[in-house]
């Protein structure tokens, strides 16, 4: 009797779940620039505009830990279908929204179908795909992470300075629907039905825990941060979720199966993973900031530099595959991470007068190695997966993505605020803060280095073919 043969890389239904990704990475951050014009649509101040974006990202981090469940109970095309439908009507009443606790509630919609719509298509991509093909499927799955952020400040800045912020939300509709179309014919079809039942407790004490920590570190700013309310926050936020580790430990049925921390590779990415994940997420927070409020640059100006980034994501990208074949992934990731520190290095001493190609120079440098950094990690994350856990692992890879990209924002805001009070103290003169911030991450990215270090050099060869 002879072997099964290897299932095919399912490149459309990559692309399918990689533009979903995208949609919904965009609409996170472009928000952003859009948030005075936005307040002054609803007679509100812009700092209360927050709270728009806060409700999304909440949202999703609350909600991913329920997507495997749900992807089980109902089936993967059926909830996938259905997430597209929630996250696209939404997306119509964001467009619509008169005040400002419209808006929210529609971005909570919109964070519901997020929640579900790509952790249950990264899942059908997972299952489909062979050990063979899984990095060119990571490949295809972690492009929108690289350039939906690097594109947002652009993108933003072009739609409120030529037409209406609500054309944001617009421009999601005849995507959705291109996608519902294309989903109907690309998502394999599959029976839900399983008998395991929800652990309503762990949801509830993961998703509270989890609110509150992102809640607390979307207040914080570069000033007027109210410490007292952020510390008591992230404290009830971190009692919660030990307390849900503790229980999950302990339920014949768990809402995530934290066992899958057992294998050596997945634990590997989970901490140094999503450390890397939250410094990289810092800077382009970060750029725009300083190329506006230092170097006195438009915010036009500024969002079409920082696309030097999404540059380099594509002139890497093709090499990304054959580097790691060629090195490991240990290999790669241990010299992506050097090359991380110096580059934070270069980062730090721009000034004003930096030459515009310099500039966009390293700004390319750094979108390469952030594009060859997410592919490693995101591919050494199931190397060593067996089908049997996909949904455990991928639920969790996908929780802590999303957890640690809100963490990003709030440690470049963190590096940001403690730099400016050093400059200041010292009489620096001002705009070294974000010199000091860069310099801090650098710092930070030294523990990511460690840990490729700390890798066995097979790491990751079951889908590399490395040797």
């Amino acid at each position: 009797m002879g072997q099964p043969e290897p299932p095919i890389f399912p490149r459309g239904l990559a692309l399918l779940v990689a533009g979903a990704l995208f949609m919904e990475i965009l609409d996170a951050t472009v928000i952003a620039t859009a948030i005075p014009a936005m307040a002054e649509s609803f007679g509100a101040a812009p700092v209360d505009l927050n709270v728009a974006i806060s409700a999304y990202l909440v949202t999703l981090a609350v909600l991913i830990p329920v997507s495997g469940w749900v992807a089980e109970r109902f089936g993967v095309r059926r909830v996938f279908l259905a997430a597209i439908v929630v996250f696209t009507l939404a997306s119509l009443g964001c467009a619509a929204s008169t005040s400002l606790p419209m808006l929210v509630a529609m971005r909570i919609g919109q964070g519901v179908g997020g929640a579900m719509m790509v952790p249950v298509g990264r899942l059908a991509v997972l299952r489909t795909t062979g050990k063979g093909e899984l990095v060119k499927a990571i490949a295809y799955l972690t492009w929108p992470a690289l350039v939906a952020p690097v594109l947002a400040p652009a993108i933003g800045g072009a739609i409120v300075t030529y037409t209406s912020w609500r054309w944001i939300f617009v421009l999601n509709l005849p995507l959705g629907v291109i996608g519902f179309v294309f989903a109907l014919r690309l998502v394999p079809p599959g029976r839900g039905g399983t008998a395991r039942r929800l652990d309503w407790l762990g949801l509830a004490a993961t998703a509270l825990g989890i609110g509150a920590v992102l809640v607390a570190l979307e207040s914080i700013r570069v000033s007027g941060t109210p410490w007292a309310r952020v510390g008591v926050e992230i404290a009830a936020g971190v009692a919660l979720l030990v307390a849900a580790v503790w229980h999950l430990r302990r339920v014949e049925h768990p809402l995530l199966d934290l066992d899958v921390l057992r294998i050596p590779s997945f634990r590997s990415t989970a901490l140094y993973g999503s450390i890397y994940r939250a410094v990289i997420t810092a800077v382009p927070f970060l750029l725009p900031l300083m190329f506006q409020l230092w170097f006195g640059w438009t915010p036009l100006a500024a969002g079409l530099m920082v696309m030097a980034l999404f540059a380099g994501n594509i002139a890497i990208k093709p090499t990304t595959t054959p580097l790691m074949r060629r090195f490991g992934i240990r290999g790669v990731l241990l010299w992506v991470g050097v090359a991380t520190v110096a580059c934070f290095g270069v980062l730090a001493l721009l000034v004003p007068a930096t030459p515009l190609v310099l500039i966009a120079l390293t700004l390319c440098l750094s979108g390469a190695l952030r594009s060859i950094g997410f592919t490693g990690y995101n591919s050494l994350a199931f190397a060593d997966v067996g089908s049997g856990e996909l949904t455990d692992a991928n639920t969790l890879h996908a929780t802590a993505q999303e957890l640690f990209s809100g963490v990003g924002i709030a440690v470049g805001a963190i590096a940001l605020t403690v730099s400016a009070g050093v400059v200041a103290d010292l009489g620096w003169t001002a705009g070294r803060e974000y010199s000091m911030a860069f310099a801090a991450l650098g710092v930070v990215m030294l523990v990511i280095v460690w840990g490729a270090w700390r890798l066995p050099r097979d790491a990751g060869a079951a889908v590399t073919g490395w040797r």
